[in-house]
């Protein structure tokens, strides 16, 4: 059965979303039975139609009603009894037509199972008719005028001897298939998305970083879990030569696929730029600012903190290009945070950043962060914080890095249980005695 109107400006199938149009259809057709039951019978088993309702209503009537399938046209079986006006109307013309976009093959069909077909399907044409004064308008089926629509016609009786129309359309197995092109092409355009940013996904964990240089006074760890299939939080550990680590985090502008294309741009600009890091930090930022300056539109920019460790000495030297602070945790619980030393990556053309130091005992945890961790909100719409993030560190220090961003993690999730809504990203370093 079709779910299109013969003319697309007609089509009732077409809900209104506009509250100052608001939508208006039909919300059942009654036809009368003698037996509810047995008419019931013949709708759902020989027509295939689908049960709409079945319920008792307070007066103690039952109202049952039926539909197409895929179609929300419901017809109300309404079982009239014998001494009331109602009773008339049963076993007479209803004046309710049925569309269908293959009328041969409906005809085959419903003559299986049982339908009493008044004629054999014929080509007809369906004119509107003009009323008379005292007459309504009405819809005839027709020969012989050309300004009628071209069809085929037969019609058909229920078990009650009332009696339906039953009509195909050209133009509504045009439209019909038109449709389902439509649907199809539309079926195909979201798989074909959905794979893609499935490889995007799988491209992305990727340009994390899958080992761990080695460091012999510094146990670390790193995560990065996204709000959406790719994102533009990015962590990352560089090996920058004699002895020394480089810490990365950054967050990119912007959601979804254009902040992971900024986020793989970054992540490029760092790895191809990080040999002169060790020896010359500034001058190594000023060049991933230049890089990602050229390579992004005018709006787009990222937050960085980049931190060079050096084993032997336990220095840590560092830039922070607009990011959040960072938490240093010292080993007595003092806290020190490593605040901004720039502003932000992509921005301006002329940027530069002073190097920040300090040195790590035995003890020391640094955490390194993005706004995921802190702004994730709670029903209330308060949100995490970074006092919560510093309780949750203290009261974890003594476990590896990992468990402590795992630990971390949880605790978010558990203040904030809805939909993440931003890439919760973490680095934990801690500095050991050996």
């Amino acid at each position: 059965m079709s779910n299109s109107s013969a003319h697309r400006e007609t089509d009732w199938f077409n809900l209104r979303l506009d509250p100052q149009s608001p939508y208006l259809g039909i919300h059942a057709v009654n036809v009368y039975v003698r037996d509810q039951e047995q008419s019931l019978r013949f709708y759902l088993d020989q027509l295939g139609f689908d049960l709409a309702f079945d319920a008792r209503l307070q007066s103690g009537l039952r109202w049952v009603a039926v539909a197409p399938p895929g179609g929300t046209a419901v017809l109300a079986l309404v079982e009239a009894s014998p001494d009331s006006r109602e009773y008339q109307f049963v076993g007479r013309p209803t004046q309710v037509v049925f569309v269908t976009e293959d009328l041969a093959a409906t005809y085959r069909e419903w003559r299986k199972r049982g339908v009493r077909f008044n004629h054999t399907p014929r080509l007809r044409r369906v004119k509107y008719e003009r009323p008379g004064e005292a007459e309504p308008a009405t819809a005839r089926f027709a020969t012989g005028d050309d300004s009628a629509w071209g069809g085929v016609f037969t019609s058909f009786r229920d078990v009650d001897g009332n009696s339906f129309a039953l009509v195909g359309f050209d133009k509504v197995s045009r439209e019909i298939e038109a449709q389902r092109r439509a649907t199809a092409e539309k079926l195909e355009g979201e798989r074909r998305a959905a794979q893609e940013l499935e490889i995007a996904k799988q491209v992305q964990a990727r340009l994390f970083p899958q080992a761990l240089p080695p460091a012999g006074t510094l146990e670390y760890a790193g995560a990065c879990i996204q709000a959406r299939q790719v994102g533009g939080d990015y962590y990352d550990f560089l090996t920058l030569g004699q002895g020394r680590l480089g810490l990365v985090i950054g967050d990119t502008s912007g959601k979804g696929m254009a902040a992971a294309l900024l986020m793989a741009n970054l992540q490029a600009n760092l790895r191809s730029q990080c040999a002169i890091a060790s020896d010359q930090p500034q001058l190594f930022l000023r060049s991933v600012n230049q890089l990602f300056y050229d390579n992004s539109t005018d709006s787009a920019y990222a937050t960085l903190f980049f931190a060079e460790y050096d084993d032997a000495r336990r220095r840590l030297r560092y830039a922070n290009c607009g990011h959040l602070a960072a938490l240093l945790l010292r080993h007595d619980n003092t806290l020190e945070r490593l605040c901004s030393t720039s502003t932000v990556l992509g921005l301006f053309r002329e940027w530069d950043c002073s190097i920040g130091e300090c040195c790590l005992v035995s003890g020391d945890t640094l955490a390194i962060y993005t706004d995921g961790v802190t702004e994730s909100f709670n029903a209330a719409g308060e949100e995490f914080g970074e006092a919560r993030l510093i309780d949750a560190l203290r009261r974890h220090r003594e476990l590896s890095p990992e468990a402590v961003i795992a630990s971390v993690v949880d605790e978010v999730r558990r203040f904030s249980p809805e939909e993440q809504q931003d890439d919760i990203t973490l680095v934990v370093a801690r500095c050991t005695a050996t």
